[in-house]
Parts: C-alpha cells; structure tokens; sequence
C-alpha cells in the first residue's frame, strides 16, 4: 500500500532540512543575529571572519585559515561605506573635514571598541596567549565581519548594517566628526601657543606574561613638570596615553597650569640673567685686550727691556707705537742739546769793541 504524505508532514520535513545547520551552529547563529541584526546564508564567511591566524588552521590544502584576507577586504568595504555615508551627512563641508571624520569613525580603537561592545570580541577563536596582549584583534574581527557580509549579501546589507546597527543605535556621527582623537597633536598645538617646552620620553619597557610583545612606558612633561604617563604596545600608542592624560589634567587642575607657567617664567628669567651676564663681560675682556696690547709696546719702546712680541692680530698698531717712540726719543735729544751748560755762563760780561762784534758776527754766520 503507497504511503502518502500529508501536506502538513512534507512542510515539516523542508523546515527541518533548513534547520539542520542552525542547529548544528546554534549558539553562533543566535550570537551573530544579534550583532548583524539578520541570519548568515554562507555561515562559513562569518567562521572565517572570527578566527584569528594564532590558531594555525589549515585546509585540505593546507594554506592557512584564518580572518586576514576577510579582513583586507572588509577594511576596502568599510571605507567605502563610511565615505558614503559621511559624504550624505555632511552636506557641503569640504574634502578634508569629510576625509577627517571618516578616519575618526574607522580608526582602530572605535572598531575595537564597537567589537568589545557588540559582543565580537568573545566569539573570536584564537590561542589564548594572543589575546592578552594583542590591542587589534577585536577591530580587526570588525573589519573581517564586514567582508564576511558583503561577500553573503552585498554592499547594500554592508551599508544597512553600518547605517542602522552602528551609526543609529552606538555610534553618534556628529559627535564623532568634532571630537579631537590625535591628543599628541592637541597638546603640541597647545604648548606652541603658550610657548612652553613639551618633551614626550620613554621611561622603560615592561614585557607580557608571554614575554612575546613589550608595552612601552611613556612620560610627558611641560616646563620640566611631568603632566602624564602612558601605556601602549606601540611609542606611539604610550605618547597617545600620556598626552590625553596631560590634557586632561590641564582642564582639572588650575595648580598644574600655574606650575607649567611659573617654572616658564623661572626659565625666562635665567636666560634673561645669563644673556645680560654675557653682555657686560664684553666691554672688560675688550679692556684686558687693551691693556695687554700696550703694555708690551711699552717694554717694546723702553731700552734693556725684553722686547715684546708683536701681536699677530694686531700689527698696524705695533708699527705705529715705534714710529711714536722714535720720534720721542729725537725729541728728547733736541731738548738735551738745547739746554744752558755751565760754560755759558761768566762772571762779568766781557767788553767787545765794535770791531770785534762785527767780526764775531760775520764768523758766526759763515760757521
């Protein structure tokens, strides 16, 4: 006898074939509903996405699975998205405010943070040492999730689901756009303008319980103050740190502003000392030069003295000083041969005739 099947039985059994891989899946077609707001068709786009390449899976192949090519095409996707997104937002604002805040909204602390908050972070399959100390893993599980989606649906589900999961119910657009995320950069802004010294140093290293990635100690002072410390995988992440600390503590605490700008003019007045210091140095070691110069050209001019080398630097001046002292000592000799000696002088005039004037007159003029 045919056994006939009521149509009841055949509508169950089409259920309970589409079913079968939900069950088998359960739990992560239940956890990625709630992330994605819809089912996967292709589940294994999305078990790709969510494994990390410590877990050193191999195919049949035996080329390595893992979520870094999701990830490559799901960072394209979301610039993509984001740029379209933004650029209908933000009606009329130019190429650089929109490129700006479309970096904002696809740097990689956001996407790490939308993954620790929708749940992304705990279905990431890696060995349990990489999530210690790697800071990217969940942002980059983001970024393979999307090119999970628009490899299983298209970029239209991709830009539903960053219009409608992300940007609607999480992630506030404006706010994003006016909100300064580089705060090395603020605070170097800052300091420039108040004309206060900044240095950012690296104070030490600390190492992970794997002993695998450092984490870089940072510290950052203003005026010889130290303003903040940070922390990061990276000197740069550790600057980062460090200088969102300082800024913070230049808006809370009036006591470190007026410290920074207390030990500026502290700094100001030393140098304003040590440049007049120099300054009134100058006329005494121009004086010493002098006085240096002529004395030698005094034991130079005087007899029995040891004759002084002439200056180098100075050689117009030698000359001159013995031509000066040359024509001193004929001048002196003159006034020798000038002066009365003894034997002009007699005791009572001697009587000349007229005779013997004339002739004395006339010998003197020939001699």
């Amino acid at each position: 006898m045919p056994v006939s099947y009521s149509r009841s039985m055949l509508n169950n059994n089409i259920i309970d074939r589409i079913k079968l891989p939900f069950r088998k899946d359960k739990e992560l077609f239940s956890s990625l509903y709630s992330i994605l707001g819809f089912y996967p068709r292709h589940i294994e786009y999305y078990k790709l996405a969510l494994m990390h390449k410590s877990v050193a899976k191999r195919n049949a192949k035996g080329k390595p699975l893992n979520n870094e090519r999701l990830e490559f095409l799901g960072d394209a996707v979301l610039d993509a998205v984001v740029g379209d997104i933004v650029y209908r937002h933000f009606e009329g604002k130019r190429e650089g405010f929109l490129t700006n805040t479309r970096s904002k909204l696809v740097q990689r602390d956001m996407l790490n943070k939308l993954a620790d908050e929708m749940g992304i972070s705990r279905l990431i399959k890696s060995s349990g040492h990489s999530c210690a100390h790697n800071s990217y893993m969940g942002g980059n599980a983001f970024e393979a999730l999307v090119g999970a989606i628009y490899l299983d649906r298209g970029y239209n589900a991709c830009m539903c689901f960053m219009q409608k999961r992300i940007l609607a119910q999480l992630v506030n657009i404006d706010k994003v756009a006016y909100k300064v995320v580089n705060f090395k950069s603020k605070l170097i802004e800052w300091s420039q303008k108040n004309k206060v010294v900044l240095e950012f140093s690296i104070t030490g290293e600390e190492m992970e319980k794997d002993n695998v990635s450092p984490i870089f100690l940072t510290k950052v002072t203003i005026e010889g103050i130290e303003a903040g410390t940070g922390r990061g995988y990276s000197k740069k992440e550790g600057q980062q740190t460090a200088a969102k600390e300082a800024l913070q503590r230049l808006r809370r605490e009036p006591q470190l502003i007026d410290a920074v700008f207390a030990a500026k003019a502290e700094r100001q007045k030393g140098a304003k000392e040590k440049e007049e210091e120099t300054t009134d140095k100058e006329p005494e070691k121009q004086a010493a030069a002098e006085v240096t110069t002529e004395t030698a050209e005094t034991q130079q001019a005087q007899p029995g003295t040891t004759k002084a080398q002439p200056s180098p630097t100075k050689p117009t001046r030698t000359k001159t000083a013995k031509k000066t002292a040359a024509k001193a000592e004929k001048e002196n000799r003159k006034a020798e041969k000038d002066e009365f000696d003894l034997s002009d002088i007699t005791a009572t005039p001697k009587e000349l005739s007229k005779e013997e004037i004339i002739a004395a007159a006339e010998a003197a003029a020939y001699e």
